[in-house]
């Protein structure tokens, strides 16, 4: 299910969302070169700025990328993480090489993105469904909200895989929290909705509750089916723990919400 709009309407023009959304393609396009297959230290130093959570469980200790010009500790594309004092010398990425501290990646990380499909989808979702919970609540509460579940969802992720070297990198933990937060305050929402059914698809008109509440599901699923040791390419757990933030703390925040977004349906003749 991809979703398309919704028929909330806002008070004032979602300015915090605009700027997150502009953020966010700036530092994909502008800072990682996504997508333009520029620089030869791209995924280095998407890497470098990635948050990785054996870096916050081991405090002091550095990730680094295996490159063709490293030497074969490990296969080329791999992250290797220093278990003790000058490993990382070893691959060309010194643990001093202006490495950013493990609680500085957890900010950078929220902004960056893997793939040109992957920051269209977080974007779109935010774009739908962030600028309701701005103005449920406001500009500067909007942005602590934001900020708090992207903490939470990192937090989530490296409790359940603490000793991973996988880099985790997307916004879709601090999207998550505004998911769990738009299902709570406007449950019975109409969101046009595009469905895929194997090679057809469909556009459709779903409560919000249904969407999003399938969406939390399908985590759920895809959650149980990852190997914790191992990891996997998508955070699910990030994605579990943003969206129950979003559920426990919007009341905190939230103080304007509207109660008249339900509009009545008249019958069709």
């Amino acid at each position: 299910m991809i979703p398309l709009k919704d028929n909330v309407p806002t008070r004032q023009f979602p300015l915090i969302t605009v700027l997150i959304i502009a953020v966010n393609v700036v530092v994909y396009f502008g800072f990682q070169h996504g997508g333009l297959n520029l620089p030869s230290d791209q995924e280095a130093r998407t890497v470098k700025y990635s948050e990785i959570p054996y870096e916050i469980t081991h405090p002091g200790k550095k990730c680094g990328l295996v490159t063709a010009s490293s030497r074969p500790v490990a296969p080329e594309g791999s992250v290797v993480c220093e278990k003790r004092a000058g490993t990382l010398d070893r691959i060309g990425t010194s643990p001093n090489d202006n490495q950013p501290a493990w609680y500085l990646t957890i900010l950078f990380a929220m902004f960056m993105h893997g793939s040109l499909l992957h920051i269209a989808g977080n974007m779109l979702f935010l774009w739908i469904f962030g600028n309701n919970i701005e103005d449920s609540m406001g500009k500067p509460r909007f942005v602590a909200f934001y900020l708090l579940g992207g903490l939470a969802a990192t937090a989530a992720q490296t409790l359940v895989n603490a000793n991973s070297t996988t880099p985790n990198l997307g916004a879709s933990g601090a999207i998550a929290a505004v998911l769990g937060a738009y299902a709570l305050l406007y449950p019975r929402a109409r969101v046009v909705t595009l469905i895929f059914i194997i090679i057809f698809f469909t556009v459709v008109e779903l409560p919000a509750l249904f969407v999003l509440g399938g969406w939390f599901v399908l985590q759920l699923l895809d959650a149980s089916t990852v190997s914790v040791a191992n990891g996997g390419g998508v955070a699910y757990f990030a994605h579990i723990g943003g969206f129950l933030f979003g559920l426990a703390a919007i009341r905190l925040f939230a103080n304007r919400v509207r109660y008249d977004y339900v509009q009545p349906r008249l019958p069709v003749y």
